[in-house]
């Protein structure tokens, strides 16, 4: 009984479709009123292609601004890198200096002007972004340590940081290098 529903509904579409075409040679106006209708399908599928084309050139802008600004904020982050065994060494060799020698008036001025490095170096840090990780007494973050070593403590919990063997730092919300650690474990 559907197959003959449906060869109905067929044929009643076919005798829909030649009438409208025999009275559409006869009636202009109803060629005219097809056309319109066929203008009016092509001009909302126009529409939608220059919605969804502006809608995809504001994606890209977006995304090339967020890059944009990015690079600008870390294009600093290899130079900076490469800054740091500086700004260690200058540290080393500030702890290495003993106490009797910091008091030689010989002396004296060539440790202040080191000294002075060291805290032109941190400000300089400092305003393009670059900070220290602190890591004594905090628990161990992989995110920002590297554990170096396990070390035995009855005082402090396992996992907490001991040791810092190596000064970590971050460049605004990005790592820049783990602080290297020694962590706590629980004693043999």
């Amino acid at each position: 009984m559907s197959n003959e529903n449906e060869k109905m509904s067929a044929e009643l579409d076919d005798t829909e479709t030649s009438l409208r075409e025999e009275t559409a040679a006869g009636a202009p106006e109803v060629a005219e009123h097809d056309r319109v209708a066929e203008l009016a399908a092509q001009l909302a599928e126009a529409q939608a292609a220059v919605m969804y084309a502006q809608a995809e050139t504001q994606n890209v802008r977006r995304r090339a601004e967020k890059e944009a600004q990015d690079a600008r904020a870390y294009a600093a982050t290899n130079f900076a890198r490469d800054i740091l065994s500086v700004a260690d060494n200058l540290s080393r060799a500030l702890a290495a200096i003993p106490a009797e020698l910091r008091d030689d008036e010989k002396l004296k001025g060539l440790v202040t002007g080191l000294e002075a490095t060291g805290r032109e170096l941190e400000s300089v840090f400092g305003r393009h972004g670059i900070s220290k990780i602190s890591a004594i007494g905090e628990a161990l973050d992989p995110n920002r340590h590297q554990a170096m070593m396990e070390m035995p403590s009855a005082e402090a919990e396992p996992g907490t940081v001991l040791q810092e063997i190596q000064t970590g730092y971050m460049i605004k919300d990005r790592l820049l290098r783990p602080a290297l650690v020694g962590v706590a474990k629980k004693p043999d």
